[in-house]
C-alpha cells in the first residue's frame, strides 16, 4: 500500500460540504502538489490527511485516510507525529523557543529521547537545512526564509516518511523560496513522500504530478484553474 491513501473522503460544517467522495494514493519518494482556488479546501484536506481532522478540529467527515497501512483514526495524533510531519504557512506559529536547538529538540524531548539521540538529531536536522551557524541564534532574529528552515529542521528530527507543505513558500521572498524548493528537491532524493499545496504556479516544477482541487473534487491539473 502507498503511504498517503484517501478514500471516498467526505468533509463538511454542516449544510457546507467540501469534498465529495474524494480519492487519492501517493507513491512514497513521490512529490506531489494541491493547487485550487482559495477556500477550495486545500489546507482542509492537509489537515485531514494529517489527522488534525477529525482529531482536533471539528466538522463532519466520512471515509478514511491512510497512512502506512493503518488509518489516521487509529494511530492517534502521537504516532501520526512520527510518520507525518506539516510545515504551516507562517512559520511564526510553529516557532516558540528561545533558540534554534530549543526548537528543534522539543519534539525529540517530548517523545522521551535520550539526550545522545537528541543531540544526533539537532545536529542532523541542521546539517539537512543548511543552518548550523545558526543553532544558538533566536529564530526572530532570523530571515522568513530561514526562518522556515527552523520550522522544517523542528518536523525533520522526528524523521517522519511523510511530509507536508501547506502554502510553505506564500510569505516568502525569491531566496527564500529558494531555499525550500532544493530542500524539497533533496528530502525526494532520500525517498521521502511530499506533498506540497501551491498558490505559485512557478514553484509547481519540483512536483512529480499536480492535482487540482476544485468543487470538492481532484482531477489532473491542466495549467488554469
Amino acid at each position: 500500500m502507498e503511504p498517503v491513501v484517501v478514500r471516498d473522503l467526505e468533509f463538511g460544517y454542516k449544510e457546507k460540504k467540501l469534498f465529495q467522495g474524494l480519492n487519492l494514493e501517493v507513491k512514497k519518494g513521490e512529490v506531489l502538489a494541491l493547487v485550487g482556488l482559495s477556500g477550495s479546501g486545500k489546507s482542509t484536506l492537509c489537515y485531514c490527511i494529517s489527522g488534525i481532522i477529525p482529531l482536533i478540529k471539528g466538522g463532519e467527515m466520512r471515509g478514511e485516510v491512510i497512512l502506512n497501512g493503518t488509518p489516521t483514526t487509529e494511530l492517534g495524533l502521537p504516532k501520526i507525529s512520527r510518520t507525518l510531519g506539516i510545515i504551516f504557512q507562517n512559520p511564526d506559529t510553529q516557532l516558540f523557543l528561545p533558540t534554534v536547538e530549543d526548537e528543534i529538540a522539543f519534539g525529540p524531548e517530548n517523545f522521551g529521547l535520550s539526550p545522545e539521540e537528541i543531540e544526533k538529531r539537532i545536529t542532523d536536522s541542521l546539517n539537512k537545512v543548511g543552518l548550523e551557524k545558526y543553532r544558538h541564534k533566536n529564530p526572530k532574529e532570523l530571515s522568513g526564509g530561514e526562518k522556515q528552515l527552523v520550522a522544517l529542521a523542528s518536523v525533520l528530527s522526528l524523521q517522519p516518511e511523510i511530509l507536508i507543505f501547506d502554502e510553505a513558500m506564500s510569505q516568502l521572498d525569491p531566496e527564500g523560496r529558494e531555499m525550500v524548493k532544493d530542500l524539497i528537491l533533496k528530502l525526494k532524493k532520500e525517498g521521502k513522500t511530499i506533498i506540497t499545496v501551491e498558490h505559485d504556479l512557478d514553484n509547481l516544477h519540483v512536483a512529480d504530478r499536480v492535482k487540482l482541487l476544485k468543487k470538492g473534487k481532484l482531477t489532473d491539473f491542466c495549467g488554469y484553474y
